[in-house]
């Protein structure tokens, strides 16, 4: 039978969350990176919380906060697989290396940029609610 041929599989299925769950303990062990995002993610999530922003901002976050993690997993998955296949320097493999996490930056500077402009609005309103009492 056939990969694209065989039968579902409760088993298979539970067998797949399982690596995924492996690939995040990668993450965790070997990218220093992954520390940093863990921690803006917890801030940006508290500053959230604190000044009770809207479901819109709540969605914007999320997402942000989504793409940044997803590109850093993509990312150190490029970099094993340039590793495995191209163990020795090349010039190419170094290109590839620097746009994937190029890749992550891009990802990280828009959703740090996102989040200044929200948690900024959000203290504005709750400093004129506050201290102005408007």
């Amino acid at each position: 039978m056939h990969k694209n041929q065989e039968s579902f599989s409760i088993k298979k299925r539970f067998n797949s969350f399982g690596y995924a769950f492996n690939g995040i303990k990668i993450l965790f062990r070997t990218e220093h990176n992954t520390w940093l995002h863990l921690f803006a993610t917890v801030a940006v999530l508290a500053a959230g919380f604190f000044f009770h922003i809207s479901v819109l901002s709540w969605f914007m976050l999320v997402v942000a906060i989504a793409l940044v993690w997803i590109t850093e997993a993509l990312n150190t998955a490029i970099e094993y697989l340039v590793d495995l296949v191209s163990p020795e320097y090349h010039p190419l493999a170094k290109k590839t290396k620097d746009i994937a996490a190029a890749a992550v930056f891009i990802a990280s500077f828009f959703a740090f940029i996102l989040g200044i402009i929200i948690v900024y609005h959000e203290w504005i309103l709750h400093y004129q609610t506050i201290c102005l009492g408007l």
